[in-house]
């Protein structure tokens, strides 16, 4: 018994392992420029076009989407510190990040 629960620790650590990188490389953020799609998220989010930021930082899938850039592309960039790209066109999360920093713009 002693030994299947040493087995199976073993096996969890490399499962984590192997997936941790992965999921580190997720966690970076994007520099998205919302010049192209700003009166877009205004209308979306129903707040005046001129409290749209000129760039928002997105998580690396969320950037990916809307800037139609590939993941491996941004989450090299990220890892040099240079992530970033302009908005092709917002989506659900792209439209709550801004709403979210409007918000807390509006707080401070």
């Amino acid at each position: 018994m002693k030994l299947l629960k040493q087995w199976w620790a073993a096996s969890l650590l490399t499962v984590f392992l192997a997936v941790a990188p992965a999921l580190a490389q997720q966690a970076g953020l994007v520099n998205v420029s919302l010049t192209n799609v700003n009166t877009e998220i205004a209308k979306n989010i129903n707040v005046d076009v001129s409290q749209i930021p000129v760039t928002v930082q997105v998580p690396i899938d969320v950037a990916a989407n809307v800037c139609g850039v590939a993941v491996n592309v941004l989450t090299t960039q990220a890892q040099q510190g240079t992530a970033s790209c302009v908005a092709k066109t917002t989506n659900e999360a792209l439209n709550q990040i801004v709403q979210t920093q409007v918000k807390q713009q509006k707080t401070h």
